[in-house]
């Protein structure tokens, strides 16, 4: 009667399967290098950078000609390098960042984390109350048009695009994305960041990642699986395995 065979431990049949030259372990020890380089990166860019996203693109013209779509932004956190300077702050102090006075912050709009992150310009930090910042609105009832006074529900930084021709908190609806609510005056546990750094163009890759990914991924599976048909159909090759 022959002998049953041990059953491996798992360990040493991962250990086996991690060293395998086949295509599937192959293949697998590819994404995961991928995968470690894409965290460490990640890793350096939070602890230098102070928060995250540490990185944010472009999506729209709202900051022409200081930053274009496809822009990629390093981002840092709002108190790293130097302290957080709104336009009002910067024209007194002659800081300047991205051609105008004060710094260019990323924010979630309303606090709202399921909203995408706005990057506009800090124009000034306002109390809650009556602003000096007039607005036109129809009136729904009469069907008129308006001129209001804004009146910021709680004290926050008012911001606009450098390329808008108003400010976010007054430029956007009372519905902005379907959340019932006008951009509100940005608080200080809003802001994701500022804007220290941009590259151009580059942020044409981050824009569109998930397809990037896929393809990459996809041909580093065909370029093994390439390599390794070469190398099993090279007589050289066979030949040496045969001694």
């Amino acid at each position: 009667m022959a002998a049953k065979s041990e059953k491996k431990p798992i360990k040493a049949v991962i250990s086996d399967f991690w060293k395998s030259e086949e295509q599937i372990p192959s293949a697998v020890r590819e994404i995961a290098s991928v995968l470690v380089t894409v965290g460490i990166i990640v890793a350096i860019l939070f602890l230098g950078c102070g928060t995250w996203p540490a990185i944010v693109t472009i999506e729209s013209e709202s900051m022409v000609p200081h930053m274009n779509v496809g822009d990629l932004v390093l981002v840092v956190a709002a108190d790293r390098l130097s302290p957080l300077q709104s336009m009002a702050e910067g024209e007194a102090s002659g800081y300047q960042k991205y051609g105008m006075p004060g710094d260019v912050i990323i924010y979630r709009p309303n606090g709202n984390t399921d909203l995408h992150p706005i990057i506009h310009r800090a124009l000034y930090w306002a109390p809650a109350g009556q602003t000096n910042i007039t607005y036109r609105e129809m009136n729904k009832a009469t069907g008129q048009i308006e001129t209001k006074q804004y009146v910021a529900p709680h004290d926050g930084y008012i911001t606009k695009g450098d390329n808008n021709p108003v400010i976010d908190q007054t430029g956007f609806g009372d519905n902005y994305r379907g959340t019932g609510s006008a951009i509100q005056p940005v608080k200080k546990e809003w802001i994701i960041g500022k804007a220290v750094y941009s590259v151009p163009y580059v942020g044409y890759l981050p824009l569109n990642i998930g397809p990037v990914i896929v393809i990459v991924i996809i041909l580093m599976i065909l370029q093994e699986l390439y390599t390794r048909r070469k190398s099993s159909s090279d007589p050289a090759v066979t030949q040496t395995k045969k001694k």
